[in-house]
């Protein structure tokens, strides 16, 4: 409970204050304000429902029934009361303010009509779900503060370390192209959804809260939430915008070119010469080092792995198609890849040391994953020229780097599981008579 408790006063102070730095470096209202407008105006529906689905998870069946039920109702009354003002609604969003009305109402009831510990589950549930909502805004608004506070982007430093590992986005990018509309229509749609693969992992892993009165000690939303909270603190140490903005027309076709280096992507590869800082708009995300998506994805093929052949099939699916879109969409480059794995795996080991009491190799192997993850930041800053003029050293060890990570973590999570399993008793022998 203490700990619960602490995680809100936690989530609650950072919203705080993003919600003043956002006023005060972009002019724009922060995550609490957008949030609040939901309440009456349009939102984006995925994200709520989203998160009523996670809440739902402390309810019983009666009760899913019921808030589903009145979160569709709610939401019929707003649509018809838009239309009935002929209010103009954009990107879909028709509907969406029934799951935010059901997830506050059950925080209501919760205080008012709960006790004990069907009182603090049932916060729990709705914590959880305006979390995950939160974290939406939250990321929406410290990708505008990128943008307006940090002129100035690293891509000539990342695009030119890139050159050890094969310039991978440009080599992905060519293959998307050739595969035409259908297979950009195929990762687009995984790529734009992984938020739906994570619910359906998370609510696997959280099917029997409900039956047995509590959450587990971890779980995937933990991990998406760390990885959320730290990954856009490192946007403002190594703003990187991605090929297709700084060597390309930028997502849209057109709008990147006159900001970009030069406009290359993925036709030709960006020479070898010294790098410097370049200036870019202030409007694109620098949100590539490391790939939150590669995290995301990473994240959600760990913990699919304890799930059914069905499950653990579609994270590796799309683990493997968000590292295709990543790459061939331009939108990061192979060595955002690298750093996004080594940063998920040492974020997992981290959460899941905590549970187990910090113990010592849990404390190692989060000490070289973040040592590792160190390295790596600093040559790609310091040493993208070395890199590039040798790449079949640097190469190597790149890939070796991280690969040290995945096993280090394999190796220690296997020997936490082999002393948590419970011994096997012996049969009994029939006796002699």
């Amino acid at each position: 409970m203490i700990l619960w408790a602490t995680a809100g006063v936690v989530a609650l102070g950072f919203l705080i204050a993003l919600e003043i730095a956002a006023r005060h470096c972009t002019g724009e209202p922060g995550p609490i304000t957008n949030q609040a407008k939901e309440v009456i105006f349009a939102p984006k529906p995925g994200p709520l429902y989203g998160g009523m689905l996670l809440m739902m998870l402390v309810l019983t069946w009666r009760q899913r029934f019921i808030a589903v039920g009145a979160a569709i109702g709610i939401d019929v009354v707003f649509v018809l009361a838009r239309w009935a003002a002929d209010v103009k609604v954009t990107d879909g969003r028709y509907f969406g303010n029934g799951a935010l009305w059901v997830m506050l109402g059950c925080a209501v009831i919760a205080v008012t009509r709960r006790t004990g510990r069907e009182r603090l589950l049932l916060l729990k549930g709705v914590g959880l779900g305006l979390l995950l909502v939160a974290g939406r805004k939250a990321g929406d608004t410290w990708l505008l503060i990128t943008a307006k506070t940090r002129p100035t982007v690293l891509d000539p430093y990342v695009a030119t370390a890139d050159h050890a590992l094969g310039n991978p986005s440009w080599l992905v990018g060519r293959i998307v192209e050739a595969s035409g509309p259908v297979g950009r229509f195929l990762l687009n749609g995984v790529y734009a959804q992984l938020a739906l693969a994570a619910v359906a992992v998370a609510l696997y892993q959280l099917r029997n809260v409900a039956a047995e009165g509590r959450f587990p000690r971890h779980h995937l939303v933990r991990t998406f939430l760390v990885i959320g909270l730290l990954g856009p603190g490192i946007y403002m140490i190594f703003p990187v915008v991605g090929p297709v903005f700084a060597y390309g027309p930028g997502a849209s076709g057109t709008g990147g070119v006159e900001w970009a280096v030069t406009n290359v992507w993925p036709d030709v590869l960006p020479p070898i010469s010294a790098p410097h800082p370049v200036l870019y708009d202030g409007i694109t995300p620098r949100n590539c080092m490391p790939s939150l998506h590669t995290a995301w994805a990473t994240a959600i093929f760990i913990h699919s792995r304890k799930g059914p052949r069905f499950l653990r099939y579609a994270g590796t699916f799309w683990l493997v198609a968000t590292l295709t879109a990543t790459l061939g969409f331009g939108y990061h480059y192979g060595a955002d890849l690298i750093a996004g794995v080594v940063f998920t795996l040492t974020i997992e080991t981290a959460l899941r040391t905590i549970d187990r009491g910090w113990d010592r190799s849990g404390i190692q192997l989060v000490a070289y994953g973040t040592a590792i993850f160190t390295a790596l930041l600093v040559s790609y800053r310091y040493l993208p020229m070395e890199m590039a003029g040798h790449p079949w050293v640097f190469g190597p060890l790149l890939v070796l780097a991280m690969v040290s990570v995945i096993y280090g973590y394999v190796r220690t999570t296997k020997r936490w599981e082999a002393k948590a399993a419970p011994a096997r008793q012996p049969e009994p022998q029939p006796e002699l008579v």
